[in-house]
């Protein structure tokens, strides 16, 4: 069954924005998905698009193999939004040349609008915008007519004269790009016709009675890590099912602290589910004993956690399907879509993996969805705020943020000192605004002095990270207050402890996790 009878489609160029586009666009409550630059337009046209926005991309449309679009998709009669390398794509299809240009823009600029139009309708003549280009148009087709310059790009936005065709050199995507919001809906509804009819709740709705009818008389099985992901989707299996789900927790002994009693209070008084906790916790600290190298930490905590969730599978009857939280951006980057970008990103953990393993049918009920929507649809299913909007979690768990060897004591004091960063983070209500925050303890000793004493004890390093997607994520700028009754309330009260810093590395060049 189809998503909605309107939809948008976002041409992928190798952005990085796509599928911040996509999602922008989902804000207008307009149903979007990312396909594949060079998608045939007899494949588009069966897929019936209201518009086509052509995302930027790292190239030049003038380089040879430069990624180009099938050039008859200018002939659906489908409205088309080029952005930056989008725009330039179209001008040089329709007779436009683009060439490198010494004045190049990369950051905030000025926009001044030159004719009234739908793309700009209710925007200021003057606006601020978000540029990212080396490249500009230089020769404007004869069928276009310019819509807007900066002080240094003389063709800034484009439309063509006689069909709904526009391009913009700017980013109206990025929040940097403050009316780019207004710039987007005025292209959905004004250009497209678009009628807002994505909502989460038909969503949900629509997809209960597809699980319902799938499943029929058999099983579902559901593994829970207390992440949002997994829980919204065992509420909206529980919703479709009710006593025909299984959900399994493995209890690793890696998870935060009072995580495990949190799911199982949630998914048994709440939910009423069949749980099934494998309580597993020596038999993952004696694999991981001495072990130091990350890569073997992980391998070690996944082979354990599949050959555990095997085990307590078998037990369950009448089992057919097994429920994943794969989201919309896990089936871009694998490659998992038919008609997504071609190259495959990475290897997800949530695409493929365990159905093999297992032998079952797979159910992702939230492949379509973006983490922000799938949080929504989390309240919307009654789960508790402090599950939906829980931070991401890596699934090794602790192990990845014990850096060294992991023991007991030391997961025991990393449990304690992470508790104390997500508690005053919360009570400076800094929650929200933080996308990951977390401790990390450090395979590192330090000289202090407590009291009269001289100590010679272990190190936490605290991370708290700003992002839209985990792509590129930058420190968060904690005020000082906070930072010091982190570091002062771990010093005294998780032993062992007697330094704390803060990670004010950005993503590139690092990572969010140490490991």
């Amino acid at each position: 069954m189809e998503p909605t009878a309107q939809r948008v489609l976002v041409l992928d160029f190798g952005s990085q924005y796509a599928q911040l586009i996509a999602r922008r666009v989902r804000e207008h409550q307009v149903y979007c998905e990312i396909v594949r630059h060079d998608l045939p337009a007899s494949r588009i046209r069966e897929l019936d698009p209201q518009g086509l926005i052509l995302s930027g991309g790292p190239a030049s449309v003038y380089e040879p193999g430069a990624p180009k679009p099938d050039p008859a998709i200018f002939n659906l009669d489908v409205p088309i939004l080029g952005i930056c390398y989008g725009m330039q794509l179209v001008c040089q299809a329709l007779g436009g040349q683009v060439r490198p240009v010494q004045a190049r823009e990369f950051g905030p600029a000025h926009c001044f609008i030159l004719r009234s139009n739908e793309l700009f309708h209710g925007v200021p003549e003057e606006t601020d915008v978000w540029m990212s280009h080396g490249d500009q148009v230089v020769q404007v087709p004869e069928v276009f007519v310019p819509l807007a310059r900066t002080r240094t790009c003389p063709v800034a936005a484009v439309k063509h004269r006689h069909r709904p065709v526009y391009g913009l050199q700017f980013h109206p995507e990025v929040t940097h790009t403050p009316m780019g919001r207004k710039i987007l809906g005025n292209f959905l509804y004004r250009v497209c016709g678009c009628q807002g009819t994505w909502r989460l709740s038909d969503f949900a709705q629509r997809t209960v009675e597809e699980i319902r009818q799938r499943v029929g008389p058999w099983r579902v099985i559901c593994g829970l890590s207390g992440g949002v992901d997994s829980s919204v989707v065992a509420a909206l299996l529980y919703q479709a099912i009710g006593d025909q789900l299984s959900c399994i927790l493995v209890d690793h002994g890696l998870m935060r602290k009072g995580e495990v009693e949190v799911v199982i209070d949630q998914f048994t008084r709440h939910f009423k589910t069949d749980l099934h906790v494998v309580r597993a916790q020596e038999r993952f600290l004696e694999l991981l004993r001495g072990v130091t190298d990350p890569q073997e930490k992980r391998r070690r905590i996944g082979h354990a956690f599949i050959e555990c969730f095997k085990q307590e599978a078998a037990k369950i009857p009448q089992v057919r399907f097994l429920a994943q939280g794969t989201l919309y951006p896990d089936v871009i980057e694998s490659g998992a879509s038919p008609d997504g970008p071609a190259a495959t990103i990475k290897l997800h953990h949530n695409v493929g993996g365990l159905p093999e393993v297992l032998g079952f049918e797979l159910i992702e009920p939230l492949r379509d969805l973006f983490k922000d929507e799938v949080r929504r649809l989390g309240l919307e299913l009654g789960l508790p705020e402090q599950i939906v909007w829980r931070h991401p979690f890596p699934g090794p768990g602790l192990a990845v943020r014990c850096l060294g060897e992991v023991t007991p004591q030391r997961l025991h004091k990393l449990r304690e000192a992470d508790a104390i960063v997500v508690e005053e983070i919360k009570r400076a209500g800094l929650y929200r605004e933080t996308a990951q925050a977390f401790a990390v303890l450090l395979p590192v000793r330090s000289v202090g002095v407590m009291g009269d004493a001289r100590t010679y004890d272990e190190v936490v390093a605290v991370r708290a990270v700003t992002t839209e997607d985990f792509m590129t994520g930058d420190w968060a700028r904690l005020p000082y207050e906070v930072l010091q009754r982190i570091a002062t309330r771990i010093i005294n009260e998780v032993p062992g402890v007697n330094r704390v810093v803060y990670d004010i590395s950005s993503k590139p060049p690092a990572t969010i996790e140490w490991e």
